[in-house]
């Protein structure tokens, strides 16, 4: 289910597939094994509206959870673009030599972070994280051996500022892994299921209300795709865009 949910747009296709049958399932099937008597109404009415208040506390809850992931992965890249332009001007403290190598591979390492936003997956993925690696350790290099050759409160400096950008990148990562837990996804699709199913049960007229027993499946389909899309870093379309780190790479001198 992990990997569906990477799918938006195909788990909204199969979201409504499922409780639409759930729903025809409950209208076809269970109302004429066991209608609800006139007296039993009342008390359906009330376990269906707890059932479906309960649904939607859920899916409030979720997308809660979703958007707050969002805003934190938005704001880490702002911190990360941050910490490269600050240790970009902190190379000038450097001697020219370190200085200049430092800031080529700072130009090349944002350039990294960038695909690293933009990039959807795969082996791209791989090749990122290949080369972020291996940038990072040539620039704590030069920043170590900068220090270590005028060991200064400047270069001091320096350092912790490229010390700033390595645990940067690895904050904003682990933001991008940190997703909803399959646990409260299988939850709360087999409470939609249940509430499509009893949804159906109750309609008095199966054939007559087919159109509006379909709203209920459409609309929560809908939801539980938002909430995938959001909480979908690289799969669906609300995605965390890397402004301040293009901003930053554009404000570098060529």
């Amino acid at each position: 289910m992990s990997q569906l949910l990477r799918y938006p747009a195909i788990l909204f296709v199969l979201l409504l597939v499922l409780l639409a049958m759930a729903t025809a399932a409950g209208a076809l099937v269970l109302r004429r094994i066991r209608p609800i008597a006139d007296e039993s109404r009342e008390d359906f009415s009330i376990v269906q509206g707890a059932t479906l208040t309960l649904l939607a506390l859920l899916i409030g809850f979720t997308l809660s959870m979703a958007v707050g992931r969002y805003d934190q992965r938005k704001n880490l890249e702002e911190e990360e673009a941050n910490a490269i332009g600050t240790e970009y001007l902190r190379a000038d403290l450097m001697e020219p030599e370190s200085g200049d190598k430092a800031r080529k591979l700072l130009a090349r390492y944002l350039d990294q972070r960038i695909r690293y936003y933009v990039a959807r997956g795969g082996q791209d993925l791989q090749e990122i994280g290949a080369a972020t690696a291996q940038l990072q350790d040539e620039m704590w290099k030069v920043t170590r051996d900068a220090a270590r050759k005028t060991p200064t409160p400047i270069t001091g400096l320096v350092v912790g500022g490229m010390n700033d950008v390595i645990n940067s990148q690895g904050y904003a990562e682990a933001a991008w892994r940190n997703r909803i837990p399959v646990a409260a996804w299988g939850l709360m699709i087999a409470i939609a299921v249940f509430s499509s199913v009893m949804q159906g049960y109750g309609a008095r007229t199966a054939r007559a209300r087919i159109g509006l027993l379909l709203i209920m499946p459409l609309t929560v389909a809908l939801s539980l795709a938002l909430i995938a899309d959001i909480d979908s870093p690289r799969g669906g379309l609300i995605r965390v865009a890397p402004q301040n780190l293009l901003g930053l790479q554009e404000s570098l001198p060529r």
